[in-house]
Order: structure tokens, then C-alpha cells, then sequence
């Protein structure tokens, strides 16, 4: 019997899953645990694991296709039974072997027919020039069928646009797509308005530049700068908790807890796993956390779990070299900061003009539950915080 290949659940509510694409072929050999396909949900790209070794005999959905939890895409011939399909193929030529004589028996039959047809030269000749008329017409028939069609005509759907120039179409990954309508729904329900400050990087790339050899010495782990950026932001949300808060009908959902989401790019779309009760980690288990999430979610590994929830969003997209912008809450979250690119630039200090390294924050808030005052002091709180990280050692 063959093994059924069905798409597991991927998360809470999540009911349909995309075929991205399809690491295996029909007819391969698969070992066990080995990803047949590559599947996109609402909110992670995962692998397709094969349940057992064996070959790969079906494949009944393709690549692109969307199919619903628990569908069986693809059917498995484990080990044992190939071995016994195989085992059963030596009585096939058996078979044809003893039917070899009659084969042979009937085979001089045709040639001797062949060889009178081409002793007669002269018959052939008459019966061609008789039946030319009636082919004739028939041919000419076909003819006016075979008529020159021009270019547009012969232009295959997403080769080419009405100019004539060469487009590509390739359909939205269902993580993109679950993105794009996120995005859209926030735009339409929130009030979102964004203030900006400007934060001096000197303080944390000096700590960074001294501290950096024993630190990862001690912990196996670069001390980077998203940690120092968490544990600011907890600690201007400890002061401004509208802004770690959610709004539910006509109620606001104050959580006691700080359940950062950091979001990251992946060739497959934006990602936004959640450090969970971040409140609780140290700067090593922040930088070990995060460079985890980073190297699974390029893979594809991140499991629909970790993506789920937050209370609140960071994103770096001075990463790609982004000097400012205004960032897209998440829902249901009330707020999300963006970090961007460290530029040295000239800002005054103590009556003098001297050359920082600047980073422009942006934080992007829900206006109806956030008013512009507390959105503006939480950005300044994390602005000292930055500026003077020892303070986030201790609370003042």
C-alpha cells in the first residue's frame, strides 16, 4: 500500500497551505525525514518531510497549487514494498519469452510480402497517378487552414506586455499575500502617525568596541545592536504601557508581560518572529535568540508558533542602508519602532560642532489609543536609553 503524503497543521487557524515548489521528483528515492516540498502558510515557510524512506511514486498537486490542511499530495512506496514489487518482475519476461516463437514464425510473413512490392515498380506507379486527384483536393483543403498569424497573436499570457516588451507574471506566495493584506487592513482600522527623533550611537559603539572580545569570549555570541534596542524599547514600555496595549471592540488590553516581535527579511517576505517574555532575557540570550530566528527564518525553518502574537515590533532597516522611513504596525499591536542606517553626522554638543554617529528612530503609533505626547516622550525615553546604556541596567 502506498504511504499518503498529507499536509500537517501548520498553526492555529491556519486551514489551507501553498506548494511552493517541489524538492523532489517522481520516481526518486527519499530517505526518512528528508523535505519533499517546500510549503508556505499565512506565516512561515516550512519543509514537506518524507514519513518514511521509500521511493516517491505521485505527486497530485503541483507547485503553486493551494490545498486545505490534511490533503494527501503526494503517495510513497516504502522500502519493503518496492522490494517486493521488484522481486516480482523476473516472471514478466518469462512470459514474453515463451511467446518469442510465435513472433518468429510470423515475422518472414511481411518481409516476403516487401520483397514482391518491390519487384512490381511499374504498379505502383499507376496506382499513385490515379489516386493524385483525390489527394489532391484534400491537401488543398488543409491549406487555407495554415494562414500567418501575427505577433500578438503567437504572444503566450505574461511573455510579453501589449508593447511588446517582455514582462515575467509569478503569483504571490501565500506568506506575501498574507502580508500585503495585513498591511492593507492596518492602513483601513488604525490611525497610524508616526514621530521621529534622532539618537547618538557613540555611547553603545564604544561599549560594543570595548567589550565586544570578552563578551563574546564568555557567551559564544556577538553582542549586536538589536539587544541594546530591545531592552530600550521595554523600558520606555514599562513607562508608556498604551503603547504595549491592544485594542478589543471597545475595550484596551493593557498586557503585563513584553512579547517583542523583530522583524526579518527573508527572500520569501517579511518575517516578524516574537521573542517571548523578552522582559527576562539578558543581552546574550536577546543576541542568541535573535541570530537563531535570523538564520532559520533564510531557511525556512521558523515554526508558525514563534511568528504568532507580540506585543510590540522593532525593525532595522538601516540593515539595507535605509536613512528614514515610517513603518506599518502590525495588528493588533498599538506600536512599532524603526531603526535605521548610523550615519557620522555634524550635531552640536556643549557649544560645539562635532561628528556623531546619528541613527533616525521612527516610531509609528495607533493614534486612538496613543496620543501624540506619550508617542513622543516614549521615543525621547528610548533615546536616553540608548544614549546612556548603563541606565538599562539599572531602573530610574
Amino acid at each position: 500500500m502506498p504511504i499518503e503524503i498529507k499536509i500537517p497543521a501548520v498553526g492555529e487557524s491556519i486551514t489551507e497551505v501553498q506548494i511552493n515548489e517541489w524538492l523532489k521528483s517522481e520516481g526518486d528515492i527519499v530517505k526518512q525525514d528528508e523535505a519533499l516540498a517546500v510549503i508556505d502558510s499565512e506565516k512561515a515557510t516550512l519543509d514537506l518531510p518524507a514519513p518514511n524512506a521509500g521511493k516517491l511514486t505521485k505527486i497530485l498537486h503541483q507547485a503553486g497549487e493551494t490545498v486545505a490542511v490534511g490533503t494527501v499530495v503526494a503517495h510513497i512506496e516504502a522500502e519493503g514494498d518496492a522490494g517486493k514489487s521488484k522481486s516480482e518482475t523476473p516472471a514478466k519476461p518469462e512470459a514474453k519469452a515463451a511467446d518469442k516463437p510465435k513472433v518468429k514464425t510470423e515475422k518472414p510473413e511481411p518481409a516476403k510480402k516487401s520483397q514482391e512490392e518491390k519487384t512490381k515498380p511499374v504498379e505502383p506507379e499507376k496506382e499513385s497517378s490515379k489516386d493524385e486527384p483525390e489527394k489532391t483536393p484534400a491537401r488543398e483543403e488543409k491549406k487555407p487552414e495554415i494562414k500567418p498569424i501575427s505577433k500578438t497573436e503567437t504572444e503566450t499570457p505574461g511573455e510579453k506586455s501589449s508593447s511588446g516588451r517582455e514582462e515575467e507574471i509569478v503569483p504571490m506566495t501565500m506568506l506575501r499575500r498574507t502580508v500585503a493584506r495585513h498591511l492593507v487592513e492596518a492602513k483601513q482600522t488604525m490611525a497610524m502617525l508616526t514621530t521621529f527623533n534622532e539618537v547618538d550611537m557613540s555611547a553603545v559603539q564604544t561599549l560594543r568596541k570595548e567589550d565586544q572580545e570578552a563578551f563574546e569570549k564568555r557567551y559564544q555570541v556577538k553582542l549586536g545592536l538589536m539587544s541594546f534596542f530591545v531592552k530600550a524599547v521595554i523600558d520606555a514600555l514599562k513607562q508608556f504601557p498604551q503603547l504595549n496595549a491592544e485594542v478589543r471592540n471597545n475595550d484596551i488590553a493593557y498586557r503585563n508581560y513584553f512579547d517583542i516581535g523583530v522583524a526579518i527579511a527573508t527572500e520569501r517576505g517579511l518575517v516578524v518572529p516574537v521573542l517571548r517574555n523578552a522582559e527576562r532575557l539578558s543581552f546574550a540570550e536577546l543576541e542568541k535568540a535573535i541570530g537563531d530566528f535570523a538564520k532559520r527564518a533564510k531557511e525556512g525553518k521558523l515554526k508558525p508558533g514563534e511568528l504568532e502574537g507580540g506585543t510590540f515590533t522593532i525593525t532595522n532597516g538601516g540593515a539595507f542602508g535605509s536613512l528614514l522611513s515610517t513603518p506599518i504596525i502590525n495588528p493588533p499591536q498599538t506600536g512599532i519602532l524603526g531603526m535605521h542606517t548610523i550615519q557620522e553626522r555634524p550635531v552640536a554638543a556643549q557649544g560645539q560642532v562635532v561628528i556623531r554617529p546619528m541613527m533616525y528612530v521612527a516610531l509609528t503609533y495607533d493614534h486612538r489609543i496613543v496620543d501624540g505626547r506619550e508617542a513622543v516622550l516614549f521615543l525621547r525615553r528610548v533615546k536616553e536609553a540608548i544614549e546612556t546604556p548603563s541606565r538599562m541596567l539599572i531602573e530610574v
